[in-house]
């Protein structure tokens, strides 16, 4: 058995163990020049360890990770809008500040 169907037998029991319905794949690229031993990129799973055991180890952090990723996701989306509408609002009023100071600037009255 190679080492890429031992990861995706591996990864089939973690799903059904944790009861993941997502489409996870897992791909194995081993790479030692890599400062990662693995990450999750949508719904793929990269090791890039090519030790076995260490690239199972790697699995399962892995998976764990997208787990806590999807359970922080709704936090994450909310953050994001409100940082868009904090820039926005920010903005708005940078832009209300230049205008207000050039009518100062180059009104005639009241001097």
């Amino acid at each position: 058995m190679s080492m890429e169907e031992k990861l995706k037998n591996e990864l089939k029991a973690l799903k059904r163990k944790a009861g993941i319905t997502d489409d996870l794949e897992v791909v194995w690229a081993p790479d030692a020049d890599s400062k990662l031993s693995g990450e999750v990129k949508g719904k793929t799973i990269y090791i890039y360890e090519s030790e076995e055991e260490k690239a199972v180890n790697t699995l399962i952090h892995e998976v764990i990770d997208f787990l806590v990723s999807r359970a922080l996701e709704p936090y994450v989306s909310l953050v994001n809008a409100m940082i868009k509408l904090l820039n926005d609002i920010a903005y708005k009023r940078k832009e209300e500040t230049i205008e207000t100071i050039a009518r100062l600037l180059t009104s005639q009255e009241g001097r």
